[in-house]
């Protein structure tokens, strides 16, 4: 009786939830305020960080940035501040350091207050063939791509919990859904960052009860200094993507408490073919839409702290 109970209870709620998923479709559901909310983004020096923090701005949240590149997040602070009455924080804090990343926290905790919307958001990328890949840049990759989101979470989410008030947001990629040519160490790391994240999603919902909400945002790859260089072979299919464009649907999904972003939309049938065809098919998938030679031509900027933070750890 209990399985049967319980199987009626599911489909009940099976059959809620879809209606109410088709609802949202058509009607969007109601933008929550962001007025007074306290703001952590890390990465925020520049891309899509920066933009982020700008949407905020003029919102009227309460903003605290975190860059490891100090003069780019101060421009960030600069900007956000023109947007009118704005409380605004900047921190120098290299997010692959797990010491400094508790340490700038505390700093935060008792210079702002508890963070109530912490946006992971700082990344790295390598963008070499596998065995071109020194070790310490592998490290690096994991080091600020996934393993600093369990260090910022631990730091921030016990004061969410006991506010039953909260948002956690990641920045992943589309190379967190699926492997990506000389991508290696930055896919591998964005599915470890996707997979955190939707861990601590069910058990929020589902042994905790909480409140505080979740959203994983899996974009294709940005025009930013980060991926100069790589190309798309069909545009109209998988666009290079604008950073202003990302940057307002990460911030509309975040308000509407959106759970999975996955930008542009194409991602979504590609991911759904990935369960249900061949490898071989989905290699041919992949040199249709040009993922074979889609990071020949890359150039992508790494920050010279960054290298720096990475030699440091190789020699240590």
């Amino acid at each position: 009786m209990n399985a049967l109970a319980d199987t009626a209870v599911f489909f009940g709620k099976f059959l809620y939830y879809f209606l109410e998923s088709v609802v949202f479709k058509i009607i969007p559901k109601r933008k929550k305020d962001v007025s007074g909310e306290i703001v952590l983004i890390t990465g925020a020096g520049s891309g899509l960080g920066r933009l982020l923090a700008m949407h905020f701005a003029s919102h009227g949240a309460i903003l605290v940035l975190w860059d490891i590149n100090q003069e780019g997040n101060m421009e960030t602070c600069r900007l956000a501040k023109e947007k009118g009455d704005v409380k605004v924080f900047a921190y120098k804090c290299d997010c692959s350091n797990r010491k400094e990343v508790y340490r700038v926290a505390d700093q935060v905790k008792e210079e702002v207050g508890d963070v109530t919307i912490l946006i992971n958001n700082a990344g790295v990328v390598t963008g070499k063939p596998f065995l071109d890949i020194p070790d310490h840049m592998v490290e690096r990759s994991f080091l600020v791509n996934a393993l600093s989101h369990f260090w910022t979470c631990k730091a921030f989410l016990p004061a969410m919990i006991k506010a039953d008030h909260g948002h956690l947001v990641c920045i992943s990629s589309i190379a967190g859904l699926v492997g990506t040519n000389s991508l290696s160490d930055y896919s591998s790391s964005k599915f470890a960052a996707f997979g955190f994240a939707e861990s601590l999603f069910i058990e929020l919902a589902m042994l905790k009860k909480s409140k505080v909400k979740s959203t994983i945002v899996c974009p294709y790859f940005i025009k930013t200094g980060m991926f100069e260089g790589c190309a798309t072979k069909y545009p109209l299919l998988l666009p290079l993507l604008e950073q202003e464009y990302v940057a307002q649907k990460v911030f509309n999904a975040i308000l509407e408490e959106q759970v999975y972003l996955l930008i542009p939309k194409f991602s979504y049938f590609a991911l759904f073919l990935k369960q249900i065809i061949s490898p071989k098919m989905m290699i041919a998938l992949g040199e249709y839409l040009g993922m074979d030679t889609c990071m020949t031509s890359f150039k992508g900027k790494i920050k010279a702290e960054e290298l720096q933070a990475g030699t440091e750890r190789k020699q240590q």
